[in-house]
C-alpha cells in the first residue's frame, strides 16, 4: 500500500513536472520516462542528444525521469539566442527590467510550495527546508528589484575648471550560471536574477540530478514578461560545463559547487577571459565557550549540523568543544538521536536521505576512516533504517568525537549529516585550529561575552562570522563572503557585489567651457586663419 502510495506521488509531482517543461510518458516505467526539456529562445524544446541521464528519487532510488546531455549544436543556439537578445534587453529601460522582477517576486511566492514539492522529489530534503530553499532565493529575487537604487554611479563635478567626471554601470553581455544539486532553487536565483535585472542576458545550467526547480522557475520568469532569449538553460555535465568556460561570447561565470569543479572552472574559464565567481567547498567551525547559552547552543548545533542532511556548504559541520563545554556532549548526543529521518515528504521528518548511494557510500567511508584514525564513534547513523523507503539513501545523525585535525574526516568536507568533535582548553586554541584550516566560509561563536565575541570575530581568518548564529548566511542586501579556499575570484555573489560582478564600470570625463554658453551677436566677417 505505501509503495501505491509513493508512486502516486511520483507521478503527481511528474505530471507538474511535465506541465510545460517536460516531454510527458503515457506510463511511469524505466522505458518511457518523463524528459526534461532545453530552453533555448522562449521555447520549452526536446533534445535531439543521444546521451542521458536519470533523475532518482533520493528516498526511493527509482528513476524518476531523465535529463538530456545538450549537443553542441543546441548548447550554441542558446548562446547565440543570448546574444541576440542582449541587443535589446540591454536597451530595455531599468525601470521596465525592474518591474518585470517585480512580478516575478509574486510569482515565486503564489507558486512556493509546489516549487518546493519538485524539490523534495528530486532532492530528498524535507518539504519544510525545502520550502526555505525557495524563500532564500526569493529574497535574491526581492533585493534585484531594488536595481534602481543598486545600479547608481558616482560623479565629481569641476575636477577642474569646465570639467566634470562621472561614471555609471553598463552590462557585460551574456553570463553563465553553474548550480550544484544541494539548493536547486536558492543557487540559481542568486544567479540569473541579479544578472538579468543589470541588463545582461543568462544561460544557466542547472544540476542534471536536480533540473525541475529551475525549469518551473524559468516558466514562471516567462510568465512574468521577460523577453524570449533573455534566459536560457541548457543541460548536461562535463561537456556542458567546458562549452561554458570556452565559449567566446560568455563574459562571466557563477557557480557554486565542489572544490575541484570550482578550481576548474575558475582556471578555465579566467584564461578564456571570463569574470568567474566560484563558491567551492567548507569546514565550518563552530566554537562553543563554557559562557554560552547552554539550551540554545546545543539546539543550534543540532540543527545547523544535521538540518538538509548537513548537505550545505555552511553545514556547521566541526564543532570545538572550549574548556568545560567538553561536558555538555552527552546531552548533544541525547538531542541529535532525537532527530527523525525519514522521506522529505513525510510528516515530521527532520533530515531526509542523501542525493545518492554515491554520495551515502562516501559519507559512510569518511566515518570509518576516522573510527580507524583513532576518532571515537559515539552515534553511528550509517545503519539507519526507514520503513517503506529501504532503498533510500539514509544516513542518521552521527557524532564522532576525539577528533584530531590531522584526521581525514576533519580534513574533508564530509558533506553529510556527520558532526566531528575537537576540544581545547582555551579560545586561543580554538582560533588557531579554524584559521589553520585551508576553508572560509563560515564559522559560529557562542558565548554570552560580548568581549569574547569580539576577540573571535577580530581574530578569525573566515569570510561570514555568527555570534550566537549557527549558519550565518547574510540577507541579500549584504553579499556571501566565503573566503580563502572556500571562494575563487574577486567579488562574491549577491547585493552590492553582486551588482558589481555583472556590470561594468564605464566612466566618462567631459569638458564645456564656460566661454561656449555665452550668447554672441552673429559673426558677418569673413574669419581669417589663425585669429
Amino acid at each position: 500500500m505505501q509503495l501505491a502510495l509513493r508512486w502516486s506521488g511520483a507521478r503527481r509531482i511528474t505530471a507538474l513536472l511535465c506541465n510545460t517543461w517536460c516531454s510527458p510518458s503515457s506510463s511511469f516505467s524505466s522505458s518511457s520516462m518523463p524528459t526534461t526539456k532545453l530552453f533555448i529562445n522562449g521555447k520549452f524544446v526536446d533534445s535531439k542528444t543521444t546521451k542521458w541521464v536519470d533523475i532518482h528519487n533520493p528516498a526511493t532510488n527509482e528513476t524518476i525521469g531523465r535529463v538530456p546531455e545538450a549537443t553542441q549544436d543546441e548548447m550554441e543556439a542558446a548562446v547565440s539566442s543570448c546574444k541576440q537578445s542582449f541587443k535589446v534587453w540591454a536597451e530595455t529601460s531599468i525601470l521596465s527590467r525592474q518591474q518585470i522582477f517585480l512580478r516575478y517576486q509574486q510569482l515565486i511566492k503564489d507558486n512556493l510550495k509546489e516549487i518546493a514539492k519538485i524539490i523534495t522529489l528530486e532532492q530528498g530534503k524535507t518539504l519544510a527546508d525545502a520550502e526555505g530553499d525557495v524563500f532564500r532565493g526569493l529574497q535574491v529575487v526581492e533585493h534585484a528589484c531594488s536595481v534602481t537604487s543598486l545600479m547608481l554611479g558616482e560623479t565629481l563635478p569641476s575636477v577642474t575648471k569646465d570639467m566634470d567626471t562621472y561614471t555609471f554601470r553598463l552590462p557585460l553581455g551574456v553570463c553563465a550560471g553553474i548550480a550544484p544539486f544541494n539548493f536547486p532553487a536558492m543557487i540559481p536565483l542568486w544567479m540569473f536574477p541579479m544578472a538579468m535585472v543589470c541588463g545582461n542576458t543568462f544561460l544557466m545550467k542547472p544540476s542534471e540530478r536536480v533540473p525541475g526547480a529551475t525549469m518551473f522557475l524559468a516558466k514562471l520568469l516567462q510568465d512574468s514578461g521577460a523577453p524570449d532569449g533573455t534566459l536560457n538553460i541548457i543541460h548536461g555535465q562535463h561537456a556542458a560545463v567546458k562549452f561554458i568556460c570556452d565559449h567566446p561570447d560568455i563574459k562571466a561565470i557563477s557557480f557554486v559547487g565542489s572544490n575541484q569543479a570550482g578550481e576548474y572552472i575558475y582556471e578555465r574559464g579566467s584564461i578564456s577571459g571570463k569574470r568567474v565567481q566560484s563558491n567551492m567547498g567548507a569546514k565550518n567551525h563552530g566554537v562553543v565557550m563554557p559562557d554560552a547559552n547552554k539550551e540554545n547552543t546545543l539546539n543550534q548545533l543540532v540543527g545547523a549540523a544535521f538540518g538538509a542532511a548537513g548537505q550545505r556548504c555552511m553545514a556547521l559541520s566541526t564543532a570545538i568543544l572550549v574548556g568545560n563545554a567538553r561536558g555538555w556532549l552527552p546531552e548533544l548526543i541525547e538531542r541529535a538521536k532525537k532527530l527523525r529521518v525519514n522521506a522529505g515528504d513525510q510528516p515530521g521528518a527532520d533530515l531526509g536521505p542523501l542525493i545518492s548511494a554515491g554520495a551515502k557510500k562516501r559519507v559512510c567511508d569518511l566515518v570509518e576512516s576516522g573510527v580507524k584514525e583513532g576518532a571515537e564513534l559515539v552515534l553511528d547513523g550509517r545503519s539507519v533504517r526507514v520503513k517503506g523507503y529501504e532503498n533510500g539513501n539514509f544516513v542518521g545523525p552521527t557524532i564522532l568525537t576525539k577528533v584530531k585535525p590531522n584526521m581525514t574526516c576533519y580534513k574533508e568536507e564530509v558533506f553529510g549529516p556527520v558532526l566531528v568533535v575537537l576540544e581545547t582548553e582555551t579560545l586561543a586554541e580554538a582560533i588557531e585550529i579554524v584559521n589553520r584550516n585551508p576553508y572560509g566560509n563560515g564559522t559560529a561563536i557562542f558565548t554570552t561575552n560580548g568581549a569574547t565575541a569580539r576577540k573571535y570575530c577580530h581574530l578569525v581568518d573566515v569570510g561570514q562570522v555568527g555570534v550566537n548564529v549557527p549558519i550565518p548566511v547574510p540577507l541579500p542586501m549584504f553579499s556571501f563572503t566565503g573566503s580563502r579556499a572556500s571562494f575563487r575570484g574577486d567579488t562574491n555573489f549577491y547585493g552590492k557585489q553582486g551588482v558589481q560582478f555583472y556590470t561594468q564600470l564605464k566612466t566618462i570625463t567631459s569638458q564645456w567651457n564656460e566661454e561656449d554658453a555665452t550668447m554672441t551677436s552673429p559673426a558677418v566677417v569673413m574669419p581669417t586663419m589663425g585669429h
